[in-house]
């Protein structure tokens, strides 16, 4: 094998097969077949030691072939199947080199070092298949130029490196040796600036794909750097012979599409179809047929694809549950195409800007499902407005909460406190010395009557907002539920002090509480009765279990149904099961998200 450093073909000129068909991949495989059973035929009439070692070229040829192949075949509009193809003709084309026949020898001598040139294209284009940016194309293009232009002066000033000398224009040895080392030169160059933009990419690329493509790199750039040097550098150390020399440069590049391969199905890269299948998935059952956004990212070979739909009038970007979703800004690695229909946007595509580069594909995919797509907008259009309804409800109840906290407070620091002093107030007149005997009997009875007023006014300030929750919080006004309940009560609490639980849901907790203690006993004839408040993943549950004789509903009474009513509009879910002469058990869970 020719001692070179190589890059490929430029990718100035793009591939022209966009959308391969399967007699095009019929006619490619057909051809290398044709091409290796000649190659190998020639070789098996030359009489060598080591003959494996000349039929390792064909057979490597081979292999790209077959990852070309399936690569193409799975990933049409991807260009790598067409690249691992091209490899295959170009490692067949080189093993020519080896055979009895001068004019084929020749071949293989002047594209000796193009399958170097094969994998440092593979590494700029894995794994969209196009060389995406201005300097990678450069490094590709000019890597070509040191693969063909620079290989020139190896058989051009060396008779030796051609076959019979026929490609021999002088007999100038130093030359060759000067383009040889240009050749290594500018060949290092390329791959150290290759290096600097794989590692610039692996920055931008998601954490998961990134420990797929950083061994397929390193190993891609270690395997074009130390092919020149086995037959210069590990040869005279170990004292290997030529032909295992080369034998051992045929298999590090061979094993380039099986490393590629292996990326493709590790990194998640190869779950793709065409977009057509996008059709499939419309005319299937709705019940057997997986989710948009999961088709599409089948179809597209990029499972971190993410519908968004438009919602207008609030000019906002939405997920599938409604959730508002920002677009990624440029240079994010992201790419956004917008799904429209008759001039109308329903939503975008956000896809791997890395992993297809081809906007085209993408917005021809947006097109099939855009009518699907704008099904699922107005579905996530429905869901903003309920949550929005939701928050707005939630909003009432924190307001009417704070109204309650607030009047609660007024009247026991105010009206309470005045009444208090009213009450003793009369009680001096009753005791001041002098004073007859009628108007302290006045004063008493004004006194009790202040007292039973006040004694009132504490009810209904409790029953608005009892002052243990206001000033202690959920836990503490429960116990004092508890503590005053006429039958046994057992108080389980697994809060801890650090659970946030916002104001509304503390009280909406204890009204579920109070209410289904009052039932228990008022019209469940319970004899005991289970407290149990928890916290499990930011969410307040609340659970009362009574053993009194069942039937209870929450459509049978204001009571209930207004605390159905409070739970959902918090987020939450009320439940009571009440089996006739079975008991009642009532639940209630509360997110607690600020």
């Amino acid at each position: 094998m020719a001692r070179a450093l190589s890059i490929l073909r430029p990718t100035t000129t793009r591939l022209a097969i966009v959308r391969p068909r399967r007699a095009v991949l019929a006619l490619s495989g057909a051809a290398v077949l044709l091409l290796a059973w000649i190659e190998i035929t020639l070789l098996a009439h030359r009489h060598v030691t080591l003959l494996w070692t000349l039929l390792l070229a064909p057979i490597t040829g081979l292999v790209y072939a077959f990852a070309g192949a399936v690569a193409w075949s799975r990933r049409p509009n991807n260009h790598l199947g067409p690249i691992m193809t091209m490899g295959a003709l170009l490692w067949l084309l080189v093993g020519l080199g080896n055979t009895d026949v001068p004019e084929l020898a020749a071949v293989g001598v002047i594209l000796g070092s193009t399958p170097l040139g094969v994998v440092v294209h593979l590494l700029h284009a894995f794994p969209s298949g196009r060389v995406r940016s201005v300097l990678s194309r450069w490094t590709v293009a000019v890597g070509y130029g040191v693969c063909l232009l620079l290989q020139a002066p190896l058989y051009l000033f060396e008779p030796a490196a051609s076959p019979n000398g026929m490609l021999a224009v002088a007999n100038r040895p130093g030359l060759a040796a000067v383009g040889f080392r240009l050749q290594i030169g500018i060949g290092i160059a390329v791959m150290v600036v290759t290096a600097i933009i794989l590692g610039a990419r692996l920055r931008q690329t998601a954490p998961r794909r990134r420990t797929v493509l950083a061994p397929l790199y390193l190993y891609g750039i270690l395997a074009v750097l130390l092919v020149p040097l086995v037959p210069d550098v590990v040869r005279p150390v170990t004292g290997i012979s030529s032909e295992i020399s080369a034998a051992t440069q045929a298999v590090l590049l061979a094993a380039v599409p099986l490393v590629f391969s292996w990326a493709v199905l590790l990194g998640g890269f190869a779950r793709t179809s065409e977009v057509q299948e996008l059709g499939a998935w419309l005319s299937a059952a709705s019940g057997s047929r997986p989710p948009l956004e999961e088709a599409l990212a089948s179809a597209l070979g990029d499972d971190s694809v993410q519908l968004t739909f438009w919602v207008p009038g609030r000019d906002v970007y939405v997920d599938g549950t409604g959730q508002p979703l920002a677009l990624p800004r440029p240079g994010s690695g992201r790419g956004v195409v917008e799904i429209e229909i008759a001039d109308r946007r329903v939503g975008a595509i956000v896809y791997d800007a890395t992993l297809i580069d081809e906007p085209e594909l993408v917005h021809a995919a947006g097109q099939v499902i855009a009518i699907a797509a704008d099904q699922q907008r107005l579905e996530a259009d429905l869901r903003v407005s309920e949550r929005q309804l939701q928050l707005s409800r939630a909003g009432v109840v924190e307001a009417a909460d704070r109204e309650r906290r607030r009047i609660a407070q007024n009247l026991h620091d105010g009206l309470q406190a005045e009444l208090v002093l009213l009450a003793i107030e009369a009680q001096r007149l009753a005791g001041m010395p002098g004073t007859p005997a009628s108007t302290a009997e006045a004063a008493t009875r004004l006194r009790l009557r202040i007292d039973d007023a006040a004694a009132g006014l504490r009810q209904l300030v409790y029953e608005v907002m009892p002052a243990p929750l206001i000033e202690r919080g959920l836990v503490a006004a429960t116990e004092d539920l508890v503590d005053r309940m006429p039958v046994p009560t057992h108080l389980d609490v697994g809060l801890r002090p650090d659970d946030a639980v916002p104001p509304s849901v503390e009280s909406t907790a204890y009204f579920v509480v109070a209410e289904a203690l009052n039932n228990a006993v008022r019209h469940g004839n319970a004899t005991k009765i289970a407290v149990r408040l928890g916290y499990f993943d930011r969410t307040l549950v609340v659970e009362i279990a009574d053993d009194g004789i069942g039937g209870a509903h929450p459509g049978k009474g204001l009571g209930l149904r207004g605390l159905a009513d409070r739970v959902e509009v918090l987020g939450g879910r009320f439940q009571v099961r009440s089996p006739d002469g079975c008991g009642t058990n009532i639940v209630a869970e509360l997110p607690c998200e600020s």
